[in-house]
């Protein structure tokens, strides 16, 4: 048994990590994973507090000191089935969960610098359960005779679909893309998220009895109205996959991509994999990259293992404003990403072929707090220079797609055109209709979304139990009508 005292004194164990020399070389994961000693040994140092004050940074609501504890009597199948009871994509979290922000930030040795590495022990405890083949034994579920509709197969579509599933409704999942995983599958690359990884865990969910269906674009397949008079309940989560531009002169030269489609032709249609794959990609010699998230982040460093010699970001606040998780940032900086701060583009220059070949920008510096909290950059006048650069991808974030809204009668939307909810419930302003994750948020976290996945499942089971139904509000209509 190992003493308070020492637990206190014990460091977070380091995560051993690929070479930067080689890793840019490759698209092999760059964490490398605990060992079972590290697991051990990092599991020992938790306090296994009486108020577990870890639990509440978690949108998953994951039994964190319960799992933990099984990791210290070396249970790990236990370990996992207690993950399971609140998360169905543990493998993904513990790679992906910006984990320094919630379950990191609240746990008490926070305090000191050292909180205990959560996330890291949720990947050990999900990859030893892959690998040993050990699977969730569920009782035989009592049918409720009802079905929903879940519309996308991001987190938050997955993570409701398996809630549901569980509670005993027939659940069908419509997704557009030709694979389920949605941002999962199309947005983080392979060395942040291993693909077979995704694909595992969808099918540990399908496995539940969720019936998946790809290809299926709601909206134009079938609009939301009409999955309405087939299913008793919908939920929405197509999360917001129309990328913004920066709208500077000479966005439409030729090797100016959004991040959106860029890391779509590399991770969804495998152009890393070019020409075992027929996706080619053209990557410039020396590339900018426009904003600091992760997904700006991920762009740069997709770049650099696709063949950049040079590869920039250029945000126009300082490190500290980055949105990006500050392993992330590390891991570019390691890999020699340039990082541009305090740096805003004005204008995209090209030759008499319309091919890109530098950007004009200017220096900036910050003022005071804007609306959103961080202190206003202001352009420095007279630091006008000129980036020399054959490639530009535009990475400041994306918005709701108005494809889904437009087929959905009286769903209200606000003026960025995502879905206005019950933040409660995810309620929609239509009844038996709710929504979650990107499409009501914007961008947000994996883990976030996975949180709304859960509160919608638990209200379309309050809604569901209570008697709602939206087939039955059309029968309802259609006796008024015709009587």
């Amino acid at each position: 048994m190992i003493s308070v005292e020492e637990r206190m004194k014990r460091s977070q164990r380091p995560m051993p990590e690929q070479d930067p020399k080689e890793r840019i070389h490759n698209f092999d994961e760059v964490p490398l994973g605990y060992t079972k000693e590290d697991t051990i040994y990092e599991a020992q140092r938790c306090l296994q507090c009486d108020q577990p004050t870890c639990m509440s940074g978690c949108p998953a609501g994951v039994h964190i000191p319960q799992f933990i504890k099984k990791i210290v009597e070396e249970d790990f199948a236990d370990a996992y089935f207690e993950i399971l009871k609140t998360n169905n994509l543990p493998a993904m979290c513990g790679r992906v969960c910006p984990q320094e922000d919630q379950c990191y930030k609240t746990c008490v040795f926070n305090k000191t610098g050292k909180p205990i590495a959560i996330g890291r022990l949720e990947r050990f405890v999900a990859d030893w359960a892959r690998e040993h083949d050990v699977h969730e034994e569920l009782p035989e579920l009592k049918k409720k005779g009802k079905s929903v509709a879940v519309v996308g197969s991001g987190p938050a579509g997955l993570t409701c679909a398996a809630d549901l599933a569980k509670m005993g409704y027939d659940v069908t999942i419509f997704e557009a893309l030709q694979k389920p995983g949605g941002v999962l599958i199309y947005g983080i690359p392979e060395f942040r998220l291993p693909k077979t990884i995704v694909e595992y865990e969808i099918s540990e969910i399908q496995k539940l009895g969720v019936k998946l269906v790809t290809n299926f674009v709601v909206g134009l397949t079938k609009g939301v109205d009409e999955l309405a008079e087939e299913f008793d309940a919908l939920f929405l989560a197509n999360g917001a996959g129309a990328p913004h531009f920066v709208h500077i002169p000479g966005e439409n030269l030729n090797d100016v991509y959004s991040a959106n489609e860029f890391l779509t032709r590399s991770n969804l249609m495998k152009a890393y994999r070019f020409p075992e794959f027929d996706t080619p990609i053209k990557v410039g010699k020396k590339v900018a990259v426009i904003g600091a998230g992760n997904v700006a982040v991920d762009a740069a460093r997709t770049a650099l293992r696709l063949g950049a010699k040079e590869v920039h970001i250029v945000y126009r606040r300082s490190r500290k404003e980055a949105p990006a998780r500050a392993e992330e940032l590390a891991h570019a900086e390691e890999e020699g990403i340039k990082f541009d701060f305090l740096t805003l583009p004005l204008k995209i220059l090209g030759d008499e072929k319309g091919n890109v070949t530098s950007m004009e920008c200017v220096r900036m510096q910050l003022g005071a707090p804007d609306e959103s909290g961080r202190r206003k950059p202001i352009p420095v006048e007279g630091t006008n220079f000129v980036m020399q650069v054959d490639m530009v991808i535009d990475a400041i974030g994306t918005g709701a797609n108005p494809i889904v809204a437009r087929s959905a009668t009286d769903v209200r939307t606000n003026k960025w055109g995502y879905f206005v909810v019950d933040e409660k419930t995810c309620a929609t302003s239509r009844e038996g209709i709710f929504a979650g994750g990107d499409i009501v948020r914007g961008t947000a976290t994996v883990i976030s979304a996975i949180g709304d996945g859960k509160t919608a499942a638990r209200a379309i089971d309050n809604y569901l139990s209570s008697g709602g139904s939206l087939k039955k509000q059309k029968k309802v209509l259609s006796s008024l009508l015709y009587t």
